[in-house]
């Protein structure tokens, strides 16, 4: 059984996520308690110790997030859940965390839940936890680190250490300033997603680039972009006017 606590400040949304659940994963869940706000929360958390809490962003008094400030030791996973597109899903999405927009998709839970049960156990949450939060103290869209999924769990990267990224069919290979390269298990689609569009460029759809490290472009034999650090990384010809554009 998966232990879990709910956390939203509207009654209505507790009870379509204990529908849910109960629909789509008979006997899978043991729901804890349901709480409405900050305070309740934190205590129940500390009362039960859960596996996974389903956690709201926007509340009355307060956000999820001050909730996760007040628990030292985060033993549980988190699926957030938000009625709103807003930009803190970028930085969920950078932590490498899960969310669920409002109104909850019986799909896109189903598919959450999914991930949750792959994962090695919650080993790694809490350092995907503090990214996040220093992600959203930040107070700006372009986070300074993400957090990427390596053989022994995340590594948490500065995006402004990233040099380029290759696509190696469903995984990619991240090449750092410090001449290291890290496998992900991501697709490059995944990768650009999570990454600041206004630092990252998209030449070919195997390559995407940081725009720091472009020193030059050329156009004999083909198109290519030519890193500070010696690399040639091509151009095809259906981007090339979007790359001219973004770099001249």
């Amino acid at each position: 059984m998966i232990r879990t606590i709910l956390i939203d400040d509207e009654q209505p949304a507790l009870k379509l996520m204990r529908t849910l659940l109960e629909k789509y994963f008979q006997n899978k869940f043991l729901i804890l308690e349901e709480c409405t706000n900050i305070k309740d929360a934190e205590v129940a958390i500390a009362k039960h110790n859960p596996d996974l809490i389903f956690l709201d962003i926007k509340m009355k008094a307060g956000n999820g997030f001050d909730l996760l400030k007040k628990i030292e030791n985060i033993n549980f996973d988190v699926i957030f859940t938000t009625a709103y597109s807003e930009y803190a899903i970028d930085a969920i999405k950078q932590s490498a965390l899960d969310y669920l927009l409002k109104p909850i998709s019986p799909a896109e839970l189903i598919l959450s839940i999914k991930k949750f049960e792959k994962k090695n156990q919650n080993k790694f949450e809490l350092d995907r936890i503090r990214l996040l939060l220093e992600n959203i103290e930040s107070g700006t869209k372009e986070y300074p680190k993400i957090a990427l999924p390596s053989s022994e769990g995340y590594e948490l990267i500065k995006t402004t250490n990233i040099k380029y990224c290759v696509a190696d069919i469903n995984y990619t290979r991240i090449f750092l300033i410090d001449g290291r390269t890290i496998l992900v298990s991501r697709t490059l689609k995944r990768i650009e997603e999570i990454l600041p569009v206004e630092l990252f460029l998209r030449p070919h759809k195997s390559y995407l680039v940081n725009l720091n490290f472009i020193k030059e472009y050329q156009n004999r034999e083909g198109h290519f972009l030519i890193l500070s650090s010696k690399e040639q990384i091509p151009i095809s010809n259906r981007r090339k006017n979007e790359v001219l554009t973004k770099i001249l």
